[in-house]
């Protein structure tokens, strides 16, 4: 299963982006082979990979008679020419399949990509505070998002704005605005910050944007950008969607945060939702060193997180989602299935 963000689209126009992910993912579809399918679910950075199939979805349905709900977990179709049609090809002969905006891997497992988090986080980045801006101005149905529509409502032209300016070559947001906020959180308190005078007047400063900006009405939003209150901020928005949409599975598998956990020293604790949910991140894949510190190969940041999920037994209870990292010399072999 490929978890979201399998395409970066929002680094370089459509057409290097696709180029760039041919050939990973014809060695995925020739390593996996014919009678195997590969799961995708879209998330923020490869939402334009929805577009075609959500623009047919709102044209074959008139406004009397909207589109059916997104639900937990709607199948994906695409035409010819259309950009999954291409991830089709290459990842033959492996199958794919598409659902949005996620889908349950087992009866007790649920996974989604875990952007519409975006919309509670505390964390003042840049989607959460355009998905604010979208809800104030377009307005939004009273008790906030309660169906995947409601979130795509907010996050949809954050994305669309992101994807434009990827088409132009991004020259104001090199790296996209997940490299922008890593930027601003590496300036104002990550390890490799800047020093001195200007860290802190940036940290002087910081409390008092995040200040003006929940008395815009765009909060609520926190000051805290530690590790421990960018992990805890974003679990308890994962865990805001899942009980706004929901779900009650007893595991859930998200990604989006690139914070792989929980890890052997995490509180366990904090990866419980308030309905009892256990909250698994299957982490990146992507090298960020304002994020892995100075020592990258014990950080939950590091790339090369995965989740084996084994099938659901006839007798018993099943397995839980286990992390592992596949790039750490202890990582068992022979994982055949991840998230």
């Amino acid at each position: 299963m490929l978890l979201g963000d399998t395409i970066e689209l929002r680094q370089a126009p459509r057409a290097e982006a696709l180029a760039a992910a041919r050939r990973p993912l014809q060695e995925v579809g020739r390593a996996l082979g014919p009678g195997t399918r590969v799961t995708l679910v879209p998330g923020n950075h490869d939402h334009a990979l929805l577009g075609p199939w959500l623009e047919r979805r709102r044209s074959s349905h008139p406004p009397a008679a909207p589109a059916p709900p997104l639900g937990h977990q709607t199948s994906v179709d695409w035409r010819a020419g259309e950009p999954l049609e291409r991830l089709a090809a290459w990842l033959a002969p492996a199958e794919l399949e598409v659902f949005y905006p996620g889908c349950w891997l087992r009866d007790d497992v649920y996974a989604l990509h875990g952007h519409y988090a975006d919309r509670h986080t505390t964390v003042p980045m840049l989607e959460r505070l355009g998905a604010g801006v979208t809800a104030r101005m377009a307005g939004e149905r009273p008790g906030g998002p309660g169906r995947a529509e409601d979130y795509e409502a907010a996050l949809a032209p954050v994305y669309a704005w992101a994807d434009a300016l990827a088409q132009l070559g991004g020259p104001n947001l090199p790296g996209g605005a997940h490299s922008a906020s890593a930027q601003a959180w590496s300036a104002l308190a990550g390890p490799g910050g800047g020093r001195g005078l200007r860290r802190r007047a940036l940290g002087v400063a910081f409390p008092v944007a995040v200040a003006a900006l929940n008395r815009a009405g765009l909060g609520p939003l926190g000051a805290d950008l530690s590790p421990a209150g960018l992990r805890r901020a974003s679990l308890l928005a994962v865990g805001e969607v899942l009980l706004r949409l929901g779900i009650t599975a007893p595991h859930v598998v998200f990604g989006h945060t690139h914070r792989a956990g929980p890890l052997p020293a995490d509180d366990q604790t904090e990866w419980r939702t308030v309905t009892g949910t256990r909250l698994v991140n299957c982490g990146s894949w992507v090298l960020e060193p304002e994020f892995v510190g100075a020592e990258p190969r014990r950080s939950p940041y590091r790339a090369g997180f995965a989740i084996a999920l084994a099938d659901a037994p006839s007798t018993g209870s099943p397995a839980a989602p286990a992390l592992r990292n596949l790039l750490d010399q202890e990582a068992s072999p022979g994982v055949k299935q991840t998230a």
